[in-house]
């Protein structure tokens, strides 16, 4: 399992240039970015990646339904061709409430929407030429759009349930997950997409799995603090199903929370459960985040 941290781009471009820098500088070579409020991800990733070229970069995730495909690839690809190639663009519906209640935009058959959404988006970040007709989403492009001679950033889905992890399995690399547990993730994530892969005779798939991380010896403080900061997230109809599939209740009860020993022995069995990129979103006090980043650093060099 490759180990990755989550890359903190709200504030200033030269304050997480910074970041990036100095978790580059303890060994980190995977970051991923979320797309929420903040700065345009893709954006800042392009500028992260031009001064970090070794380092693999992705998005966790662009909701789908503010960009047209064609769009979205001719961004995604230019990316690529600025960071020389180790873009993973990862996608995903956001939810219902983000999209209809602050956008103004459908969120009616959501899976449907992503498939459609998927069968021109996949081609045309190949750079083939791609004439889709749907009942929600159409395409025509003609030719490659963005750069014309660059490699296909890598596409993972933001999938939970089993229609949209047999999409990222069939169109995609795999998944992205962020707030679903251990257990689930081995009974019910990675089965349905690595049958769904299998099915249509692509690789193995990329299971990358996001989770709060706090080397610490108060976990129940770490708790609240992480409940805290991530309440919203079991309200959320697509998280609060993953939670109950885990027999949990909030955020803190599937974040990795411990000892440095009881850390390493959890991303451990994140592993064996089946995934196969960790991203930690480090948590915690100051000397908290220090010891994190620390830790997840020395594993992932």
């Amino acid at each position: 399992m490759r180990i990755a941290v989550g890359l903190d781009i709200a504030d200033s471009i030269e304050t997480t240039l910074a970041r990036a820098h100095d978790l580059h500088g303890l060994g980190v070579r995977s970051l991923w970015s979320s797309q929420i409020f903040g700065p345009d991800t893709l954006t800042v990733l392009a500028i992260v990646g031009r001064e970090l070229p070794d380092v693999d970069l992705g998005t966790a995730v662009v909701p789908v339904q503010p960009r047209h495909p064609a769009v979205l690839a001719a961004q995604a690809r230019t990316v690529q061709e600025a960071i020389g190639g180790t873009l993973t663009l990862g996608v995903g519906l956001s939810h219902q409430v983000v999209v209809e209640g602050l956008w103004g935009l459908t969120f009616e058959r959501p899976a449907h929407y992503m498939h459609e959404y998927l069968n021109a988006l996949a081609p045309l970040l190949r750079g083939e030429p791609v004439t889709s007709s749907g009942e929600m989403v159409s395409v025509t492009a003609t030719g490659a759009l963005g750069p014309r001679d660059v490699r296909a950033p890598g596409l993972v889905v933001a999938a939970l349930g089993e229609r949209m992890l047999r999409l990222a399995g069939s169109l995609a690399d795999g998944t992205v997950l962020w707030m679903t547990g251990r257990r689930t993730i081995e009974t019910h994530i990675a089965p349905v997409l690595r049958a769904a892969a299998d099915e249509a005779g692509r690789p193995e798939p990329r299971v990358v799995c996001s989770l709060p991380v706090c080397v610490t010896d108060d976990p129940a403080r770490a708790a609240e603090l992480i409940d805290r900061q991530f309440a919203i997230y079991p309200t959320l109809p697509s998280y609060a199903a993953m939670l109950e599939r885990e027999g949990a209740a909030t955020a803190s009860d599937i974040a990795v929370v411990g000892s440095s020993e009881q850390v390493r022995d959890e991303l451990g069995r994140l592993a064996a459960a089946g995934v196969t990129e960790f991203s930690a979103v480090v948590v915690g006090d100051r000397d908290e985040r220090v010891a994190t980043t620390a830790l997840v650093a020395s594993m992932a060099s």
